[in-house]
């Protein structure tokens, strides 16, 4: 990754979220994912922000429904993880393990 492509914090729990819900990733269900994992409140607005980011950078492809998987006429969008994104998400994974490394465990973080 370049200069300025590491992701931010949400990013690579929206990453997580799609690699864990695999195909059937959309929206309102990533949201879920990650309150259910983190117990933090997350707003769909910043999820469909973060997943158009995301695509913009190539790190995600989106489909939209069709047939069944359409509710009310209108179709959802459904997203999943390409190869750009699980390096990018390997790379920032990395990156923390490089910095606390070696920290001294009465610092509070080991």
């Amino acid at each position: 990754m370049g200069k300025g492509e590491y992701l931010g914090a949400f990013e690579q729990l929206v990453l997580f979220g799609l690699i864990r819900l695999g195909e059937n990733a959309y929206g309102m269900k990533i949201r879920r994912e990650i309150e259910a994992r983190t117990a933090r409140d997350v707003a769909i607005g910043a999820v469909y922000a973060t997943l158009d980011r995301l695509e913009v950078k190539g790190f995600i492809s989106s489909r939209d429904a069709n047939g069944a998987e359409c509710r009310n006429g209108k179709a959802r969008r459904f997203f999943r993880i390409e190869a750009p994104g699980i390096a990018a998400l390997n790379e920032s994974r990395d990156a923390l393990r490089a910095m606390a490394r070696g920290l001294d465990p009465a610092r509070g973080v080991a």
